[in-house]
């Protein structure tokens, strides 16, 4: 029996780590498109939403408030009510 490797020949250890690499560049190529997807979902929820007269730039600020910690909210409220006072926008 002849146990040597044949010229061009690959490894079983690279074909599984190709096999595996594929693998994980479709999952991620998958949700890739799935992003795509929402996103184009989002943009749609927006038009509605614009559609019947809400200000979607408002919305997206409202929608960014939600995801963020009430404290921090507020300190930066506060800091910005200090800097308007000292500017004069009062």
């Amino acid at each position: 029996m002849n146990d040597e490797v044949v010229e061009g020949a690959k490894p079983d250890s690279y074909r599984v780590t190709a096999d595996e690499l594929r693998q994980f560049v479709e999952r991620f190529e998958r949700l890739e498109a799935e992003k795509k997807d929402i996103a184009e979902q989002q943009k749609e929820v927006m038009a509605e939403a614009k559609g019947r007269g809400y200000d979607t730039k408002v919305m997206r600020k409202v929608i960014a408030l939600r995801k963020r910690d009430s404290d921090d909210i507020a300190e930066e409220e506060a800091v910005l009510e200090m800097y308007k006072e000292a500017l004069g926008m009062r």
